[in-house]
């Protein structure tokens, strides 16, 4: 994985959390759900470049 693809996955899920808690804030169910959705993303983002990278050691 490079730093770049690193640095966005860690930039969408902080993202994700700061929806998340602004949800909670305002008690908008929506923004909360959404948040949560955009930091699985990431973390499975994050988690296909660490199958490609093992792919790529071998």
């Amino acid at each position: 994985m490079g730093a770049d693809d690193k640095m966005e996955n860690a930039g969408e899920k902080l993202g994700g959390k700061a929806k998340e808690a602004a949800g909670k804030l305002t008690d908008d169910k929506g923004l909360e759900a959404e948040g949560k959705g955009d930091q699985v993303k990431a973390d499975l983002k994050g988690a296909g470049e660490k199958v490609k990278d093992a792919f790529k050691k071998d």
